[in-house]
């Protein structure tokens, strides 16, 4: 069965992040759809998930990529705003992130040293603060 599929979907586009998208998309509106009872949510859900197995099993790798490349484009800032923020929380775990009182310049600091002295890189001011 598995080797079956595996050549169903040989020379087809398969999944990629417009597809996670418009997928994920389309089950949020057929939640609502059935939470509201709305026509319109549903005829919305199930354009959604057509056109999320419309691409998955496309043949015309070329095009998808291209729509794939655009909607990557146009999230491009979202994306790398929630990416940083996720970031900001890991090293949170680890170290301490206080900004420079003279020019506001963000300074990463490791956890359990005490009260240290620290000296920003970038005026040189110095300030005293708890690790």
């Amino acid at each position: 069965m598995k080797e079956k599929l595996i050549r169903f979907m040989y020379g087809r586009y398969g999944i990629d992040s417009l597809c996670r998208f418009t997928l994920i998309a389309g089950l949020v509106s057929m939640l609502l759809a059935g939470w509201n009872d709305s026509m319109l949510l549903s005829l919305l859900s199930w354009a959604c998930i057509i056109l999320t197995y419309f691409r998955m099993f496309s043949r015309n790798i070329y095009k998808r990529s291209a729509e794939n490349q655009w909607y990557l484009n146009k999230t491009y800032k979202l994306r790398s705003a929630f990416y940083r923020q996720k970031n900001l929380l890991i090293q949170r775990r680890t170290h301490h992130i206080y900004k420079c009182p003279s020019c506001r310049q963000k300074i990463r600091i490791p956890r359990g040293k005490g009260r240290i002295e620290i000296r920003c890189p970038k005026c040189s001011a110095t300030f005293i603060k708890k690790s």
